[in-house]
């Protein structure tokens, strides 16, 4: 083996490789190393766009910006964005290639794999060494055949594998050795080493197990990582960050969930506010306390609407706008706000029209090209409290298809290249804008929650807060010290050395 890659894989879906790759990254960085990440095929509802316009995954982007690096699509090649009725969304090298059934899908792949690897050896080339993430389990043996992720993206590679664990969920020794038994003895032979993840308690009650499995496999364990509780990004919906609440405080911010739900990474920046509670609102009773209520990205925006209504959840959301609460729409939220929704050419849906919510005066139609920038926004409203805000620069991306139409009722608020991005209501209570990233920097939502503060009669929070940026280079800090600790990081080196 080459010595410039190391590949992470796991037994099953959401073990932590992420995490775990992100923590590698920092490490090698912290050690003088130029790493990066990479992942041949990622399916997730969180993607991020590039400064050359392209979209890749999100825990692609968190993994190199833990590496010190750009975000490059080479980094991610292919991301499928599932969009409801067992079809996908397809993007190659950052850029939407049509929609297919899984069925389709696995008759196309063999024309990515060489594609694949040309991506991969142009990375690789430029840096001191990979940390590729795997998908899923390389022991789903009914899919070896097309696997362009796992052993046989190793294979392409000529990478060892670090095969990972979850503790947390229970089973983790029979899922390591259930996996290891069911690879080819090429297979096998790439993995140098087992890592268990997510573990509470005293490692030595683990020790006698750990003896064990090494003697069942044949191949050592490297460490025993513990819970982490870590807040990076998420990947995508399958998260633990819709069942919980996070934050404390006097103000209560309801994000809806919704079936397709993207790009939730919006709100992790909310998060950071001091005096904040954020929650995810699966159910109309959820919004009837919050101050403020969120509608997010999503890759299915008319289904979406319909859902909504369905689960009575849009009279809620609704009421608290008519009544003077503060509703915020992000992309495709955003787009729930007009009289109409329409798509003629059925981009998004079968439904080829439907009402909106009738929050602002606009008309959204979907157009087959989709925007991906990033952006800089800034505010010129002459509404309400935003009025305040102008001049105020939003860094952030665009993903959408969406075209807007604006009535005179609408008030702009954001401005991107000239043209209006966000608008909101003459009140200023409901606001909506296509712009990804706009809390990141703490600015425009610490303005936000003044407003609400002093409209309920709550007395400033005058706390300093974390942008996003601050705040995962202190998470990225903590878990590559967690993982150092944790897991024997001179075998690492080995084993990316090929001395292992």
């Amino acid at each position: 083996m080459r010595g410039k890659s190391l590949m992470v894989q796991g037994t099953a879906s959401s073990v932590g490789k992420s995490v775990l790759c992100a923590a590698f990254l920092k490490i090698l960085k912290q050690d003088g190393l130029k790493v990066a990440p990479f992942k041949a095929q990622n399916m997730a509802l969180n993607s991020f766009v590039t400064k050359d316009g392209r979209e890749m995954g999100r825990a692609q982007v968190t993994q190199a910006q833990a590496a010190g690096m750009e975000p490059d699509v080479r980094m991610n090649p292919v991301l499928l964005k599932p969009t409801g009725d067992r079809r996908s969304q397809v993007i190659v090298d950052g850029k939407a290639i049509g929609s297919m059934t899984a069925m389709e899908y696995h008759k196309y792949k063999p024309e990515l794999r060489q594609r694949i690897k040309t991506t991969y050896d142009a990375l690789e080339s430029e840096v001191d060494c990979v940390v590729i993430e795997g998908a899923g389990s390389p022991a789903e043996i009914n899919l070896r055949e097309g696997d362009i992720v796992n052993m046989s993206m190793a294979e392409a590679a000529d990478a060892p594998v670090v095969l990972v664990g979850d503790i947390n969920l229970g089973g983790v020794f029979a899922s390591l050795l259930g996996t290891v038994m069911l690879l080819t003895d090429e297979e096998r032979a790439r993995v140098k080493g087992v890592i268990i993840n997510k573990f509470r308690g005293d490692v030595k009650i683990l020790e006698p197990g750990l003896r064990m499995l090494e003697e069942r496999i044949h191949i050592p364990v490297l460490g025993v990582v513990p819970w982490m509780d870590v807040e990076l990004e998420d990947e995508d919906s399958v998260t633990e960050r819709f069942n919980r609440v996070t934050g404390q405080g006097d103000l209560d911010v309801a994000v809806v969930r919704l079936k397709h739900i993207s790009n939730f990474t919006d709100f992790q920046a909310l998060t950071l506010q001091k005096g904040v509670r954020v929650r995810y609102a699966e159910k109309a009773s959820d919004l009837e306390k919050a101050d403020i209520i969120v509608l997010p990205g999503t890759k299915n925006t008319i289904e979406d609407l319909m859902d909504l209504r369905n689960r009575g959840m849009e009279a809620p959301i609704i009421r608290h706008a008519r009544k003077g609460g503060v509703l915020i729409g992000v992309c495709g939220g955003y787009q729930m706000l007009g009289h109409k929704l329409k798509d003629p050419m059925h981009v998004e849906s079968r439904i080829p029209e439907v009402p909106g919510m009738d929050l602002l005066d606009m008309e959204v139609t979907f157009e087959a090209e989709k925007q991906t920038r990033q952006s800089t926004g800034t505010v010129t409203a002459r509404c309400g409290w935003l009025s305040e805000l102008s001049g105020m620069l939003l860094d952030g991306y665009e993903i959408h298809a969406g075209r807007n139409s604006f009535g005179s009722e609408c008030v702009p608020w954001l401005t991107i290249r000239g043209e209006t991005d966000g608008v909101a209501n003459r009140e200023g209570n409901v606001i909506g804008s296509y712009l990804h990233g706009l809390f990141d920097d703490g600015q425009f939502f610490s303005a936000l929650a003044a407003h609400v503060r002093k409209s309920k009669g709550i007395s400033e929070n005058e706390c300093e807060t974390l942008t996003m940026d601050e705040y995962r280079e202190r998470e990225f800090d903590r878990i590559a010290d967690i993982v150092r600790a944790s897991v024997d990081m001179d075998m690492i080196y080995k084993i990316i050395r090929g001395e292992a």
